[in-house]
């Protein structure tokens, strides 16, 4: 699976069955680890402008922790007043995200074929490469000096390979795209 621009302006690739079966999986498990819309407030005015009317501790998953980082890391207070302001929204937009890439791909599951993305979707697939590689890095413990290449007998090779294929991608992605307003 390659990106390419085209000159109608959008961004085709053509997608194997196992590419899209693969990005179905993760995608579908971000979609678990971000979990379910959340319920609505009690608090009216809360649930109008979509704030929580209580606290938001850090979650206690490293993985999830890493998508939703504290805005303080010194503050334990302000970390938490900022989270209760910006974590409905966050964990909707990167739900979001993941939607997009498995609205885009359902109709290729088992089968393969041409995905072509518009430039919203092109964000919505960027968005949603960067929260898995994060995931998967922070599970996986990648660090600058990871090789991504493991011998077969490492119990996280093909984890590691979907790493490294997910970051490709993502590359991939980003050649085909012109700023915005341009």
């Amino acid at each position: 699976m390659r990106f390419s621009r085209k000159r109608s302006g959008s961004i085709e690739a053509k997608v194997d069955a196992v590419e899209a079966d693969v990005l179905l999986a993760v995608a579908g498990d971000l979609l678990v680890l971000l979990g379910e819309q959340d319920e609505p407030d009690e608090d009216p005015l809360a649930a109008m402008v979509g704030l929580s009317s209580g606290p938001m501790k850090r979650p206690d998953d490293p993985a999830l922790a890493r998508l939703l980082p504290d805005a303080y890391g010194d503050d334990d207070a302000a970390a938490t007043e900022f989270r209760r302001y910006t974590e409905l929204d966050l964990r909707a937009g990167k739900r979001a995200h993941a939607t997009a890439v498995l609205t885009g791909l359902s109709p290729l599951a088992g089968r393969g074929g041409r995905l072509v993305l518009d430039r919203d979707d092109a964000d919505a697939w960027l968005g949603c490469l960067n929260d898995l590689r994060l995931v998967l890095g922070t599970r996986l413990e990648v660090t600058e000096e990871t090789e991504l290449e493991p011998r077969s007998d490492d119990p996280r090779a093909h984890a590691l390979q979907v790493y490294g294929w997910l970051g490709w991608l993502q590359e991939s992605l980003l050649s085909c795209l012109e700023p915005r307003g341009q």
